[in-house]
């Protein structure tokens, strides 16, 4: 029997500020996010973290967990 496992990847936003905190969302390995896939309260905040990447929020990197 041949067991799969899955490799998820989530796009992390470190806080500039705050060390340790951090948005991250689920994506594929080139960090793309599919947003029809989040909930509306994610998809908000995905959209005001991305308008924050610089003043509050660093530049995101494609982490790969599990």
């Amino acid at each position: 029997m041949n067991a799969t496992t899955t490799t998820t990847y989530e796009l992390r936003f470190p806080s500039l500020f705050d060390p340790g905190r951090a948005f991250a969302f689920p994506c594929d390995e080139k960090g793309h996010v599919q947003e029809q896939g989040l909930s509306e309260r994610a998809r908000a905040n995905l959209k005001r973290v991305l308008a924050a990447v610089g003043r509050e929020f660093a530049s995101p990197s494609v982490k790969r967990c599990g």
